[in-house]
């Protein structure tokens, strides 16, 4: 997604957003869509896949995806969602982007206990903050501009008598208690409430509504949503009499198979406040050799024949880790902008004596101290001490044996003495140094 601006013709004057959509293409080598979604491994499970590939290949039509402000951010999850609704915006189909005021104010079934639920005036607050997001990742201009859309429109009008008639009478507990979702909640001490109960049926009336007022023929998720992604399918089958489709999008996983997301307390989220740009690019350019490829199909708009090559790379030449370097640049350059990501470079780097500590602003040295072994305390303290509270020694006469040795640097000068002391006129910002023992091993200290 990154790319020299001066290349793009005509965009001079746009927004970086709009410079990076600009560039932003589907493979002309696959003969449909379809084959590129599969090719990239977006495709976990769906309706008819022949009937979604000729949807995909003829006229423009709507669909859409939804994101519940459970959370102040989206996260990496959604992310995956957002491109593939983008390539399905590059091939003429026209987005609609859901923020949940309604759904986010119920949340649906987590895998192992109750949600607890937000107050109301903090989800609006999050509606907004969600759309701000959506909106960065797909094109507002022309034809098939991204339209957002709050299911809060056509839920708060319903009474519950009328939502029991006319939606409620359509679904069939026995099949709702056989969803994933549900049923892990139901053989759990926990159990589950009626209100999360009721969150499949919520957006099932989603995608009927949508289909109503737009036509809308597709709804994407991540596959732990298939069971919610059916629910409408189904419900504009017996309503409409009408056909509708689902595509469930795989879950990422850590090496250990476990999920990123907001249920997880791990995610990786999209607003800079809540993940630096450093911290979001060191996820990226620590990917595994046997993660990598698959990432950069699913997260960038590189060709087949670059990845390819990236492949070739990765198998001859591991330590190089380009395949890594170049997708943390694409997505964090998608997500946090070029200069946000040209200083996570650069503060990476200079942690490591590739460059000058002082040239880093401080909220990126910051960041980038708090993804490491750290100690607080005031200046004036003992290089050797500094190194035991971080963890870089285990002892003091360690310490004083690294030295020694010439393995011990402060903010990459070199430490000589075993007697030293941090000064305050060595602290970054009078705030921050970096220890660093040998070439790879790396602490911080924050003054208190």
């Amino acid at each position: 997604m990154h790319r020299d601006s001066g290349t793009i013709a005509g965009v001079s004057a746009m927004s970086e957003p709009a410079q990076i959509l600009a560039a932003q293409r589907n493979d002309d080598s696959f003969t449909t869509l379809w084959d590129e979604l599969e090719w990239r491994g977006l495709i976990h499970v769906s309706t008819d896949p022949g009937a979604l590939s000729a949807l995909l290949e003829g006229e423009p039509f709507t669909y859409y995806c939804g994101f519940d402000p459970t959370a102040p951010s989206l996260h990496l999850g959604n992310l995956v969602q957002l491109l593939l609704l983008r390539r399905l915006q590059l091939k003429g189909h026209k987005p609609l982007g859901l923020v949940g005021g309604s759904t986010g104010l119920v949340g649906d079934p987590r895998p192992t206990a109750e949600r607890t639920l937000n107050e109301r005036s903090t989800v609006e607050a999050w509606v907004k903050r969600l759309q701000a997001q959506v909106s960065r990742f797909l094109s507002g201009e022309g034809e098939n501009a991204v339209r957002l859309v709050n299911n809060l429109d056509w839920t708060a009008p319903l009474s519950a008598i009328d939502f029991l008639r006319e939606i409620g009478k359509h679904f069939r507990v026995g099949t709702m208690l056989k969803k994933d979702a549900v049923a892990a909640r139901l053989n759990s001490e926990e159990g589950i409430s009626y209100t999360e109960f009721s969150y499949q049926i919520l957006q099932g009336f989603d995608f009927l509504e949508l289909w109503r007022q737009y036509d809308c023929r597709l709804q994407t998720g991540g596959s732990d949503q298939w069971g919610n992604l059916t629910s409408g399918t189904d419900l504009i089958r017996k309503v409409e009499g009408a056909s509708a489709h689902a595509i469930g999008t795989p879950l990422i996983t850590n090496s250990d198979g476990t999920k990123f997301g907001k249920s997880e307390g791990n995610a990786i989220w999209l607003d800079a406040e809540m993940c630096s740009p450093y911290r979001f690019y060191q996820f990226w350019v620590n990917q595994a050799d046997a993660d990598v490829i698959d990432r950069l199909k699913v997260f960038t708009f590189l060709s087949r024949a670059e990845i390819e090559e990236y492949e070739r790379q990765l198998a001859e030449e591991p330590w190089a880790r380009a395949a890594q370097k170049r997708l943390a640049l694409e997505v964090t350059t998608l997500v946090h902008g070029a200069e946000a990501t040209q200083a996570a470079i650069d503060a990476s780097a200079a942690l490591f004596g590739q460059g000058e500590l002082d040239a880093l602003d401080a909220a990126t040295l910051e960041a980038a101290l708090a993804e490491l072994p750290r100690a607080e305390g005031a200046s004036g303290s003992p290089v050797a001490q500094l190194l035991v509270d971080t963890g870089l020694v285990k002892s003091l006469g360690e310490a004083r044996r690294a030295i020694a040795q010439g393995g011990v640097y402060v903010n990459n000068a070199q430490i000589t003495a075993e007697d030293a002391v941090l000064s305050d006129q060595e602290l970054l910002y009078g705030r921050f140094a970096v220890l660093r023992r040998g070439k790879k091993t790396l602490a911080g200290f924050v003054a208190a």
